[in-house]
């Protein structure tokens, strides 16, 4: 498979169990390397791709389970790994609750029961999805990976974490949105890669193909394998690409 994200812009990854959406994200992020072919950042081929050079190039992957430590506070799960240190070389905690502050703000936390030295235990899913993306936004994410953000979560929390999508695409991010929903997909999505064993079967732009359209292609993708996705395609006019 072959594809790329631009700054501004949000790529769905959609595809049933065993698509390989969740390998490819572990390649991206430096996780697994590629067996053959090539990471290009803007252009430029990187070598020695690991999850430190990933993070170092702007890659920021948020995964089902947040990597968020529940018994810490906001500010410090925002800085964990990367503190701010006071000139004895210890955590900076006023610092750190400084600019979680303004970042909450800039992102829209606006709760009064949330704040910087809220417990993460005590937040909701959304909110400690929300979390997660600030700390990655914080950090100059370039490219944000979201594996299925909105799992689990209610109505309103999707909500809220699908408007933090919307800030940080408005800021410049690149973002690969990874999600079983295709609601939630349709509506933040700019281009749409369906994955099939591996392989992306087939593009959409988010103008070429209404939601009901999409919705019937990906249950025949569940449903029938590869017969079914070539007989969908051919209905709708898409090109099989590999």
């Amino acid at each position: 498979m072959s594809f790329g994200v631009s700054p501004g812009e949000v790529v769905c990854l959609l595809g049933d169990n065993g698509a390989g959406k969740s390998t490819l994200v572990k390649i991206i992020s430096g996780v697994h390397s590629p067996d053959r072919g090539r990471v290009l950042i803007e252009g430029v081929p990187v070598s020695h791709w690991n999850p430190k050079n990933s993070r170092r190039a702007g890659i920021e992957t948020i995964f089902q389970d947040k990597a968020l430590a529940p018994r810490q506070t906001v500010a410090r799960n925002i800085f964990m790994g990367r503190e701010i240190l006071n000139g004895l070389g210890l955590i900076s905690d006023r610092r750190q609750a400084a600019e979680a502050e303004v970042l909450l703000r800039r992102l829209g936390f606006t709760s009064k029961v949330l704040d910087v030295d809220s417990p993460i235990a005590g937040l909701s899913g959304g909110e400690q999805e929300g979390v997660a993306i600030a700390r990655a936004l914080h950090f100059k994410a370039r490219l944000l990976i979201l594996d299925e953000p909105t799992t689990a979560l209610s109505l309103t929390q999707s909500q809220q974490v699908l408007e933090l999508v919307f800030r940080a695409r408005d800021e410049g991010v690149g973002i690969i949105f990874i999600s079983h929903n295709i609601t939630h997909a349709h509506s933040v999505g700019n281009r749409f890669l369906v994955l099939d064993r591996g392989e992306i079967v087939a593009r959409f732009e988010r103008d070429d193909i209404p939601y009901a359209d999409l919705v019937r292609f990906m249950e025949s993708a569940a449903a029938g394998g590869k017969s079914a996705l070539s007989a969908r395609m051919n209905r709708l006019g898409v090109e099989e690409t590999g």
